[in-house]
């Protein structure tokens, strides 16, 4: 077998227990430069250092880094860099519970949300609109573009696939099997849902299936890795949590509100219609929020005091305690306590929990990003993205950064021109998405 095939030969780099010689083979294979580092270790590195994770410092989460606050009030709102740290930390620390590597579950939390566009879900829209011709779009699938190939690392001899001939081709950071089976949420392509093909979420683009197959094989099809389940719970945890601590930190929320009919018939009717299960009652999502009303540390009120502020911190690590010391306990009661890795078991979340979770998803969209102003702010947002799209596909190559100005000089047909505008634009920060359009 050629030495620069996939799966060529086995990496000689160590281990931690409950994995095997497969879960740290690389795409192309490559030497360990410092020997006692664990693979997994080498894949936190990575992520850790890339330009992607940077540029999520730059965009939105639920309120745009913009518009954080003034200069009297500066409420440092969230952005995808700091949820993805959160959301890391959270992942970590559940992962070693249950008995995961603790690198290979951070490694999955950091690049989650690396191929989300400028101006978070509001952006992804857009393209998923202006890339319906060209397989559409969609942040995860983008994260695992970015992760084997978009992003510079591992350059490995193959073939052009538009001219045949001999050509460099880029495999992104080269992690390992496990590490991008981690970081895959959706292991299906457009349309592939295992149980709702009219879902909009999916892992993978056309283009992407051959190292989508590589880094799939053995698993289940359509099933998560239980890593990626936990970074999929460290994900609802971080953000459910953190986006009303912001809430209430920039006084979007009142927490009085929370006790008015009215109020909470609007929350528990956005829950329903986004974040609940589908068989979910009003009622059932009214003892979620009683439950976490009548927690002794609930911040019924806040104030920007060290003592508010202190309260209110209390209040999100409680409430992440709750979340996953919930998760570690219904799964060890379902799987005992042996380590649970990969394949060998299924993340168990009490439905409680998945209920109030979902209850303070809808307190965020409720008071924060459905706000008039967040309203008018994010159609101001798809216009710069669709209008960025459309200017530069009809100025291209042109306006096109030097790396998919290649992508795009190089590609065999009008789709892979396309998906290179859609590439570029993925990759650039709020700021630099209307400063791109205005030049």
């Amino acid at each position: 077998m050629d030495a620069n095939q996939p799966g060529a030969e086995r990496p000689d780099a160590r281990r931690s227990g409950g994995y095997t010689d497969a879960d740290v083979e690389r795409y192309v294979p490559e030497p360990d430069k410092r020997p006692g580092r664990t693979a997994f270790q080498r894949d936190r590195a990575r992520v850790l250092h890339s330009a992607a994770l940077r540029r999520l410092a730059g965009k939105t989460q639920v309120v745009d880094p913009e518009a954080g606050g003034t200069a009297d009030t500066d409420t440092s709102p969230r952005t995808r860099l700091t949820h993805s740290l959160e959301c890391a930390q959270v992942g970590r620390e559940l992962g070693a519970a249950l008995g995961c590597d603790p690198d290979l579950v951070e490694t999955a939390c950091l690049a989650h949300d690396l191929g989300h566009p400028p101006f978070g879900h509001n952006g992804e829209m857009v393209l998923a609109e202006f890339a319906a011709e060209c397989g559409g779009f969609e942040g995860n699938a983008q994260s695992l573009r970015l992760l084997t190939r978009i992003e510079p690392k591992r350059f490995t001899q193959g073939t052009d696939p538009v001219t045949g001939e001999p050509a460099l081709l880029s495999v992104g950071l080269n992690l390992t099997r496990a590490a991008l089976d981690a970081a895959t949420k959706y292991p299906w392509p457009r349309g592939g849902h295992p149980t709702d093909p009219r879902s909009r979420k999916f892992g993978v683009y056309p283009d992407d299936l051959p190292v989508f197959a590589w880094l799939r094989e053995g698993a289940p099809e359509g099933r998560t890795c239980f890593e990626a389940q936990v970074m999929d719970w460290a994900d609802d945890v971080a953000y459910s949590v953190h986006d009303v601590e912001d809430g209430l930190q920039a006084g979007h929320i009142d927490p009085r509100a929370l006790s008015s009919g009215a109020e909470r018939a609007d929350v528990f009717a956005c829950a329903r219609g986004r974040y609940a299960p589908p068989d979910t009652s009003p009622e059932e999502l009214a003892e979620a929020l009683d439950r976490l009303l009548a927690q002794p540390w609930w911040p019924h009120r806040h104030d920007d005091s060290a003592l508010g502020q202190a309260r209110l911190k209390d209040a999100a690590s409680q409430l992440i305690g709750r979340f996953c010391l919930a998760a570690e306990s219904a799964t060890r009661r379902r799987h005992g306590t042996a380590r649970l890795t990969r394949y060998g078991a299924e993340l168990v979340v009490p439905r409680e929990q998945r209920l109030e979770c979902a209850v303070l998803k809808a307190v965020a969209d409720r008071y924060v990003m459905q706000r008039a102003a967040q309203e008018r702010r994010r159609a101001e947002q798809r216009v710069v993205i669709g209008e960025l799209a459309e200017t530069l596909l009809a100025g291209a190559p042109e306006g096109l950064d030097p790396q998919f100005r290649a992508i795009f000089e190089g590609a065999g047909d009008e789709a892979g021109r396309r998906r290179a505008v859609v590439d570029q634009i993925a990759s650039l920060t709020d700021a630099a998405a209307t400063h791109r359009l205005r030049r």
